[in-house]
């Protein structure tokens, strides 16, 4: 039997989905009770962004930051993991970020799970003071980045001398419940740095794509765990579509694309978990018939709860009767 791990987004703003709550205290509590919910519920895993900004423009909506949404979270759970779909590696020195990611996995009872990328939206570098280096340096910082938070996790004094980053002697205390360490999960599908990074350094892939487009991406991280010397079935594959979900066809063309970048429908409905319980599943097991074990979904009706309600009731426990 394949081990299946479903996780969902909670809302926080990025995509404008709590801007329908006028106060920001309640946007706050709508969040928090959609992660109790989802813990409820049975979901393995609750997931959030690492941004600054609204998308698909910034527009002065609540957008609740990525470390403090999870450290408040995790006085409000108990058992669900707790992860980023996934940080942004320049946005915070990785000192500071073994730092967090420690407190975090003590704070929670040991349910960290480290979300990490290169990081792409320009707009919130240059809002927010941060240079955007091109992509190859971005990935490279963030193999620095994961050495060292991986160093600082296990290792009681951490020197390190790298092209964009140097230690001398940091310490990190508390070290992270979970041992040997907490899942580190690499985003991201650049096929010439960003896999190859996956394949030195990750637990956990993440990235998208339509079957074939997945499937490639599969056999090029393959490619690179045979030239580092690693066993690709380490990695476990994660995808992160979104998901929609109502008990009839006609409820789901009634309700058109929506994907938040204006995808035309029949292209969102391809490559998304759109579709009535029965097909949610069947798109499901195509992925997992890939080799994908980890589903994170956000749900394109948040605030909203029926999709998420629906996936975790009439969708997840078919899949895991399945395989």
């Amino acid at each position: 039997m394949a081990d299946l791990q479903f996780g969902v987004f909670i809302p926080q703003g990025w995509k404008m989905e709590l801007s329908s709550i006028a106060e920001p205290v309640d946007k706050w509590q709508r969040a928090v009770d959609i992660a109790q919910l989802a813990e409820e519920l049975g979901y393995d895993s609750l997931w959030v962004y690492d941004h600054f900004h609204n998308v698909p423009v910034p527009a002065h909506e609540t957008m609740f930051e990525c470390w403090m949404t999870l450290a408040g979270i995790s006085q409000r759970t108990s058992t669900i993991k707790l992860g980023q779909m996934v940080g942004c590696a320049p946005y915070r020195e990785p000192s500071l970020l073994a730092k967090l990611t420690s407190n975090l996995d003590v704070m929670s009872g040991g349910r960290l799970i480290w979300g990490i990328g290169a990081g792409w939206y320009q707009h919130e570098f240059n809002g927010y003071g941060y240079e955007f280096p091109a992509p190859a340096d971005r990935i490279r910082m963030l193999r620095e980045t994961v050495e060292i938070v991986t160093a600082m996790w296990s290792e009681p004094d951490v020197s390190y001398d790298g092209r964009y980053y140097t230690l001398d002697g940091a310490q990190c205390d508390p070290k992270p419940l979970q041992t040997p360490r907490p899942q580190v999960l690499i985003g991201g599908g650049g096929e010439q740095l960003t896999l190859r990074v996956v394949a030195r350094l990750a637990d956990a892939s993440n990235f998208g794509g339509k079957p074939h487009e997945f499937q490639h991406k599969c056999d090029v991280v393959r490619e690179h765990c045979g030239e580092v010397g690693r066993d690709y079935d380490e990695i476990q594959k994660t995808w992160s579509p979104e998901v929609f979900i109502r008990e009839s066809e006609q409820e789901i063309v009634d309700g058109g694309t929506r994907s938040f970048y204006g995808e035309p429908y029949e292209s969102w409905h391809a490559g998304n978990l759109v579709g009535t319980p029965e097909q949610v599943v069947e798109k499901l097991q195509t992925y997992i018939d890939l080799g994908c074990t980890g589903f994170y979904p956000w749900c394109s009706d948040y605030p909203d709860t029926q999709t998420m309600r629906l996936f975790a009731e009439k969708v997840i426990p078919e899949v895991r009767a399945a395989n």
